[in-house]
C-alpha cells in the first residue's frame, strides 16, 4: 500500500517561523510568479514559479523538508503534491501563503 500523499502536508506560518527563529534547516520556495514575488516576498525564500517547478526539481530533490507558499495556499499545495509524487517526502506547503504571513507575523509585508 502506497503512503497517503497528502499525509502532514500543511504547516502553518507560525510553525514555520518558529523553525526559523530556532534555525532549523530548510528550503523555503516562494512559488508565486515574479511579479507577485517583487510585489510581496518573505526574506531567505527562493523564488520558483509554480510552472518551473519540475525542470528545477533537481534543486529541490532534497533529504530535508522543502516548504512552499504561494498568495494563499493553492499553488504550493500542488507543488507539495507534485513533489511528494516525485519521491520528495519532505515537500510541504504553508497553509494560507503570504497573505497568512502577512496577517499573523509580519503585518509590513504588503498584501495583494
Amino acid at each position: 500500500m502506497t503512503k497517503d500523499l497528502f499525509e502532514n502536508i500543511e504547516t502553518t506560518p507560525k510553525d514555520v517561523k518558529a523553525r526559523m527563529d530556532r534555525g532549523d534547516q530548510f528550503l523555503f520556495v516562494d512559488v508565486r510568479e515574479p511579479w507577485e514575488h517583487q510585489r510581496a516576498h518573505i526574506e531567505g525564500a527562493k523564488l520558483i514559479p509554480l510552472g518551473q517547478i519540475p525542470a528545477n526539481f533537481g534543486a529541490l530533490d532534497v533529504e530535508g523538508e522543502v516548504v512552499l507558499f504561494c498568495h494563499h495556499g493553492m499553488r504550493s499545495l500542488d507543488a507539495a503534491a507534485w513533489l511528494r509524487s516525485q519521491g520528495v517526502e519532505g515537500a510541504r506547503s504553508m497553509t494560507g501563503g503570504i497573505e497568512r504571513w502577512a496577517l499573523e507575523i509580519d503585518p509590513k509585508i504588503p498584501r495583494y
